[in-house]
């Protein structure tokens, strides 16, 4: 598997109170023809994410066509788990219907953050998503203590699957922590299953933190793209063949950062789809997003 860098997409100019930098956690929505909605996660001068997007034809994949005036979701009220920003997962259409399933910011004092899993619906030929419910679809408990993030749904005959983050423990540093990706299930997309699966583990001390899934299915074989991170992020891969057990794979990840400028430091968050018999990568880059993302094809 070999990713060719096709450039850099978007970036913030900063003329928005809500998104004066960043532009993390690209994901890719067909419109019609070639053209497409990226969402992603954004940031005002508090640091508190909102989900936006931008308009692509996919014809030329690096040029954007038109910017969002408003976000589509921003923080929840102050007290809720999500007063501190809302970064996107993942869309899932369900029926006539669209589910945003996204990652709730709730900062905290003795440790960084507290985050959680929340839902937000868009009903039909509507661009404007609500929540399910101010609070999370999926909160800390004993199986999920510490923070929960990114989660990636699929729905498969009838049965709904998720892949999510979860925190194992916290230290005094952030390179303390140990962040894995872990595997629920749900009859309705709400109400959720989680059997305690870790499905891709650390390797090692300075492989702490591994989250923002990306499955597809091709075959019989899943196959997953997600981030992991010693000092700085890089794009990593797993196959599977039920979904629940995997094989990390990284050194068939197949992109690493460029020599210079906009991800020469870090590459992240990946979102990987299909288009007119292709396959596209889009990522983030240095700083978690803040130089914003670009777009790669599978040669």
């Amino acid at each position: 598997m070999k990713w060719r860098k096709l450039g850099h997409v978007y970036a913030p100019s900063g003329t928005k109170s809500w998104a004066r930098h960043y532009a993390a956690n690209p994901v890719a929505e067909l419109v019609e023809g070639d053209l497409y909605r990226i969402y992603f996660s954004t940031r005002n001068d508090k640091n508190q994410s909102s989900i936006s997007y931008v308009l692509i034809d996919f014809s030329n994949p690096t040029r954007v066509i038109e910017v969002a005036e408003e976000p589509v979701l921003m923080p929840g009220e102050i007290g809720m788990p999500d007063d501190s920003g809302v970064s996107i997962g993942c869309i899932l259409p369900v029926e006539r219907k669209r589910y945003l399933y996204y990652m709730g910011w709730n900062l905290s004092v003795t440790v960084p953050w507290r985050n959680a899993i929340g839902l937000a619906i868009s009903e039909e030929g509507k661009n404007v998503f609500q929540r399910y419910s101010r609070f999370p679809i999926i909160n800390l408990d004993e199986t999920d203590p510490y923070t929960i993030s990114y989660p990636w749904v699929m729905i498969e005959d009838g049965l709904y699957r998720m892949w999510y983050g979860s925190n194992l423990k916290w230290g005094p540093q952030k390179k303390d922590m140990l962040h894995v990706i872990k595997y629920a299930e749900s009859k309705d997309g709400i109400v959720w299953h989680r059997p305690d699966i870790i499905c891709i583990d650390s390797k090692g001390p300075e492989d702490y933190a591994i989250c923002k899934p990306c499955v597809l299915k091709d075959g019989d074989t899943y196959k997953m793209w997600y981030s992991h991170r010693g000092l700085t992020y890089r794009i990593g891969y797993a196959e599977s063949k039920d979904g629940v057990r995997w094989d990390r794979l990284d050194n068939l990840a197949g992109i690493d950062v460029s020599q210079d400028g906009w991800d020469s430091e870090m590459i992240e968050y990946p979102f990987v789809f299909d288009h007119r018999g292709k396959r596209y990568l889009l990522y983030a880059g240095n700083g978690f997003g803040k130089t914003g993302f670009g777009v790669a094809i599978l040669d």
